[in-house]
C-alpha cells in the first residue's frame, strides 16, 4: 500500500439486506452477521494482505458488529471505532454529515498515513461513487477532491 492510500473495504460477507428492525447498535444478537463463509473472506483477505507485505499505519470500523468483527478477523492492527463510518443505508444516519466527517478524519492523518477502513456499501459509495461487493476493497489516494480510486481487491471465500 503506496503512503497516503486509503483501503475502503466493505465488511464480509453477511447474508440478508439491512438490519432487523429491533437494530441495537451494541447488541451483536440484534443485527446482521458475518456467516462461516464471511469470517473465513475476512481471515483470509487479512492473511493475503500480510503476505503480501501490506500494513496499515490505522485501522478503522464501523460500530456495526458485522464491519467490527471484519476488521478483528483480519489481524491487521488494533481496531478504532469510528462513528462517521456507521452505516447509513435505508434512512438510517446523516449521508452528507457522515461522509463529509470521513473525509475529515482521513485528512487529518499525516500525508503518508495508510489507513484500512471497514464499513458499508453506502459508505464507500458516498466516497467514491463506485459499487463494493462484500469483502471487497476499493484501493484509494487522497486528492483534493476527496478520495481517487486506483484499485480494487477481494477474496471470494
Amino acid at each position: 500500500m503506496a503512503p497516503g492510500g486509503v483501503a475502503l473495504m466493505r465488511h464480509a460477507l453477511a447474508p440478508g439486506t439491512g438490519d432487523p428492525a429491533a437494530f441495537r447498535l451494541r447488541d451483536c444478537a440484534t443485527q446482521r452477521n458475518l456467516d462461516a463463509r464471511g469470517r473465513a473472506q475476512a481471515r483470509e483477505t487479512g492473511a493475503a494482505l500480510r503476505a503480501a507485505g501490506i500494513a496499515f499505519d490505522h485501522v478503522w470500523s464501523s460500530r456495526w458488529c458485522r464491519a467490527l468483527d471484519t476488521a478483528a478477523l483480519m489481524e491487521m492492527g488494533a481496531v478504532r471505532e469510528q462513528p462517521p463510518l456507521d452505516s447509513f443505508y435505508a434512512g438510517q444516519g446523516d449521508p452528507e454529515g457522515q461522509t463529509a466527517a470521513t473525509l475529515r478524519l482521513i485528512n487529518a492523518l499525516p500525508e503518508a498515513a495508510r489507513v484500512l477502513i471497514v464499513t458499508h456499501q453506502v459508505n464507500i459509495t458516498a466516497l467514491t461513487g463506485l459499487g463494493v461487493g462484500s469483502g471487497e476493497i476499493i484501493l484509494t489516494r487522497r486528492g483534493p477532491e476527496g478520495l481517487i480510486p486506483v484499485g480494487r481487491f477481494s477474496i471470494v471465500p
